[in-house]
């Protein structure tokens, strides 16, 4: 058995994932998105899908980039 870094839990089912040359053990999905989920620069929530990076800081959305970053360029989420 592996023991998640981030609860603690013993888990029979645990899993690793490696990012950025780094391995880690977790025994959920919730655990490792707590972990590894980079958080918006606006409003600080955990970004779990492609999200927005602009000069560096990363967004949830395009509205999140624009309120949090003063490029005063025009910010669009990528579709398709």
């Amino acid at each position: 058995m592996a023991t998640c870094e981030v609860c603690g839990n013993d888990y029979d089912m645990a899993f690793e994932v490696t990012a950025q040359g780094a391995t880690h053990v977790f025994d959920s999905f919730e655990c490792a998105a707590h972990e590894l989920a980079p958080v918006c620069e606006h409003c600080g929530c955990r970004i779990l899908g492609h999200g927005v990076q602009v000069g560096g800081q990363f967004f949830c959305c395009a509205h999140c980039a624009q309120q949090g970053h003063e490029s005063g360029a025009e910010i669009v989420d990528r579709t398709g």
